[in-house]
């Protein structure tokens, strides 16, 4: 019976899924599960007693002063006129008598008291939904998004870069503040970053990927977000997570804590410091790749069926006359082959990074397409 009952929801819930996937109908529903836990039903058990017997008390009371409707027919017109009278439709001209005129008074008090009462409910819902969506205690309820646990000045810039990112993700913040310090466009969960609730709130079930960024310079910091990535695999393990880190000591512990990637941002600028004062001009070369300057922007994108078995010079070839994109390594699983072989063809599933003005007709490649890729 329960598997019966199941299927008839999915069939009369299926015109109607898209709409509820909308992240704002997530959201209401979300403060709706929360308002009702903590609902007093027993208040709402005793209105709707209290109403079903003002209604039967007031039929009964009519049916008996007005002698024409002295009846069992007579009976159930009043309940009907009483209900209608309660819910402000009721006709004035059903009674005559002065009981008649004094119960219909009162049913129609009564009807006031009950639509003042719903409506301080649902008012109240309203700002409540408002005041805990601005205090960031709601839920994102996006899906494919990506999720950045914690604040830093890293936090700060990549928000701008992925902002202006063609691929246009959702982009949500996990930080224990005030106040959202993302600005607009963001949305703001305020929280614990190795909280299991705090990170629901957050979408990580639905996300795409989780960028963990530590809130200062610290070995406490980097422990932190060890904790921030074991609750995300706990919770979420097909979520694609990036870990900022600050002491190159601490990776190997990341990486036993199943992140994705690490970046170690100390170990990177001084490596590009190294080679920028071997070449000069490097720094600005990559920095305009990854920002997205000069009109060049940095893409991992999967690539046509018809590209499986060309060579690398081909690849290259087709990717800058078909799309206008520059190619600089191929990803085959977890390797990326910057300088492969001479004898090098394409296989199903490789992927390219490229540097292009735009993606045009190439597809950039989701965290979830990458981790089935690695499996």
């Amino acid at each position: 019976m329960s598997r019966a009952r199941a299927g008839v929801r999915r069939i009369l819930g299926a015109p109607f899924r898209p709409l509820l996937a909308l992240p704002v109908m997530r959201r209401v529903a979300f403060h709706g599960r929360r308002v009702t836990e903590g609902l007093d039903v027993h208040f709402f058990r005793t209105l709707a007693i209290a109403l079903v017997a003002i209604v039967a008390v007031a039929a009964l009371v009519v049916t008996l002063v007005e002698q024409e409707k002295r009846s069992f027919s007579g009976l159930l017109d009043s309940a009907y006129w009483a209900v209608t009278t309660v819910i402000g439709s009721g006709d004035s001209s059903y009674v005559s008598s002065p009981g008649g005129f004094l119960v219909g008074w009162l049913l129609a008090f009564f009807g006031v008291a009950i639509v003042a009462a719903l409506t301080a409910a649902v008012v109240g819902f309203v700002i409540d939904f408002l005041l805990k969506e601005g205090q960031g205690m709601g839920a994102a309820g996006y899906q494919d998004h990506i999720v950045v646990c914690g604040w830093n000045s890293t936090a700060r810039e990549l928000i701008e870069e992925l902002r202006g990112d063609e691929f246009g993700a959702r982009v949500v913040v996990l930080h224990e503040s005030e106040r959202s310090p993302a600005g607009e466009g963001v949305y703001f969960v305020r929280g614990d970053t190795t909280s299991t609730d705090d990170l629901q709130r957050a979408g990580i079930p639905d996300a795409a990927a989780a960028i963990i960024c530590p809130s200062d310079g610290t070995n406490e910091a980097d422990m932190r977000s060890i904790l921030t990535v074991l609750a995300i695999e706990n919770i979420a393990p097909g979520v694609r997570t990036v870990v900022e880190v600050n002491n190159p000591r601490h990776v190997d512990h990341v990486r036993r804590a199943h992140a994705d990637e690490i970046l170690v941002t100390s170990r990177l600028a001084s490596r590009l410091l190294a080679r920028t004062a071997l070449y000069p001009g490097l720094a600005s070369l990559v920095s305009d790749i990854v920002s997205g300057g000069a009109g060049a922007e940095l893409y991992r994108v999967q690539l046509p069926d018809d590209y499986c078995n060309v060579t690398l010079d081909e690849l290259s070839v087709r990717l800058r006359g078909e799309h206008n994109a520059t190619l600089l390594a191929v990803a085959r699983g977890d390797h990326t082959l910057t300088n492969p072989p001479a004898d090098f063809r394409l296989a199903p599933g490789d992927t390219a990074v490229v540097v292009a003005d735009s993606l045009g007709d190439l597809h950039p490649l989701k965290s979830a397409d990458a981790l089935g890729a690695q499996a």
